[in-house]
């Protein structure tokens, strides 16, 4: 009798989590173990990036909150890698990745601009956290999150920011072909394109 009582309690407990349950409790740490991984491999890409730019193991260590010795390890073991074309920085190409790190660069923008009380908030922090990744469809949502609130708060945004955004549009719906610096892998693209779409958007203020 013990012995079946027994059986039938650890039966119960095992029943006790489905799998739904478990998938459930376990997708955020897998979104944040997912985004880990990938900020890890951009950092990388980012270094590849700096060193072919000529800066010091010491510059880039500091830019990058790594030791030297880490970020001389992360160089050495790169060394026999084909070297990346180098990078133009014009704000004005054509390819996906490009465009799409424009169009962020813009919603965050827009999100700080009203202290993140805007419709493409949410979007642009998941997208920050590696919780959303681009694709088609999710840069559609941004796009359709971006306009609503150009026209919300067009009476408080700089023209400069429909302009962007008109023009970023125009050329996700018509892709031009991608610049022989498109080499380097789209999240690099998408990180440098973000950042000069801000600073451009800010000096334009």
């Amino acid at each position: 009798m013990a012995g079946q009582e027994s059986s039938r309690q650890n039966a119960g407990h095992a029943g006790a989590l489905t799998e739904a349950q478990a998938e459930r409790m376990l997708a955020r740490m897998n979104e944040v173990i997912r985004a880990g991984d990938e900020m890890r491999k951009l950092r990388t890409e980012m270094i590849k990036l700096f060193a072919g730019f000529g800066w010091t193991q010491e510059k880039i260590a500091r830019l990058t909150e790594m030791s030297q010795p880490a970020v001389s390890k992360q160089m050495t073991k790169h060394r026999t890698d084909d070297p990346l074309p180098p990078m133009e920085l014009a704000l004005d190409q054509d390819d996906a990745p490009w465009l799409e790190g424009r169009l962020w660069g813009l919603a965050e923008e827009i999100s700080e601009t009203f202290h993140d009380a805007t419709s493409c908030t949410g979007y642009v922090h998941a997208l920050t956290r590696g919780k959303k990744r681009f694709t088609p469809q999710s840069v559609d949502e941004l796009r359709r999150l971006v306009e609503e609130d150009l026209r919300l708060h067009r009476k408080h945004l700089d023209a400069g920011f429909r302009a962007a955004y008109d023009e970023i549009s125009r050329r996700l719906d018509v892709p031009g072909k991608a610049s022989t610096a498109s080499t380097a892998p789209a999240s690099v693209r998408r990180t440098l394109a973000h950042q000069l779409q801000r600073d451009r958007l800010r000096d334009n203020s």
